[in-house]
């Protein structure tokens, strides 16, 4: 892209796109991947990203964003006392595993197939936010061990490292279910998302390191000057997300961001099959 006019758009567009997983991220404890994947699918062709190489560069990119937002988010947590790093320890290995994997297995599907994963996999998001059946619910008193806490770990890592999303969301359901009270397993969800982007990033900057043709600014599926970006209006906007969280209905909240994941799964599922 030679024209410096024509980096106008997708920088502001790569902006809004923070601002927007900056607010959800501090509104409903998430990393921020379900905003910044579809806007990077949108804005990535303006920048010159090959049609069969948008899927995986939002992806790499989105947890490479999540690194630093994850990272802002669980120190906040942290001072509030809100972290359990015992969990974040012994899950870690399992959840890099997990992670290692889901980046491998990236590697040998096509964009559309992985655009319709993660249409896919948002909708099973949503129906958490639309229909929350395991709200209030408890299945055990403390957190499973052994082969089912790497079982569940892996696939938390491996599920997150596919869609490009640090996992709070689906670690915030298991810890709930487990007996934690639920500011603490908001708070250790956060620090989960540092355990599986960190790698993740890397997964998907080793798979795409010789791809040809890649947007000026990429070290293989990760895009850096869209990674920063976005951070650099999400770390702002996380603290305007959390307040608003205080003050507005969470039954409203949660509806409005299940229909927001609804559309963006339908609109995923579209591109992937076009």
């Amino acid at each position: 892209m030679n024209d410096p006019g024509a980096l106008l758009l997708p920088i502001a567009a790569m902006l809004a796109a923070g601002a927007g997983a900056g607010f959800a991220g501090g509104l409903f404890g998430i990393g921020g991947g379900f905003v910044v994947v579809p806007a990077l699918i949108l804005i990535l062709p303006l920048i010159g990203a090959a049609p069969d190489q948008i899927t995986h560069i939002a992806i790499g990119t989105s947890l490479a964003t999540i690194i630093f937002t994850s990272l802002r988010s669980v120190q906040a947590h942290a001072r509030r006392n809100a972290v359990d790093f015992e969990m974040l320890r012994s899950w870690a290995p399992w959840v890099v595993l997990g992670t290692g994997l889901g980046a491998l297995v990236a590697d040998v599907i096509s964009g559309p197939v992985l655009a319709l994963v993660f249409g896919a996999g948002v909708l099973l998001m949503a129906l958490h936010f639309l229909l929350p059946v395991f709200e209030g619910k408890q299945l055990a008193d403390t957190m499973p061990g052994g082969a089912l806490r790497a079982g569940l770990a892996g696939g938390l890592g491996l599920f997150s490292a596919l869609l490009g999303i640090g996992g709070g969301t689906i670690a915030t359901v298991v810890m709930t279910l487990c007996g934690t009270a639920i500011h603490r397993a908001i708070g250790t969800a956060s620090g989960m998302g540092v355990i599986i982007a960190i790698p993740g990033m890397l997964g998907f900057a080793a798979i795409g390191w010789n791809e040809p043709g890649l947007p000026w600014g990429s070290f293989g599926y990760v895009n850096w000057p869209a990674a920063l970006a976005i951070v650099a209006t999400s770390i702002f906007f996380a603290p305007l997300g959390v307040a608003a969280a205080h003050r507005l209905s969470p039954a409203l909240l949660r509806n409005v961001f299940g229909v927001y994941l609804v559309f963006v799964g339908i609109m995923m599922i579209s591109n992937g099959m076009t």
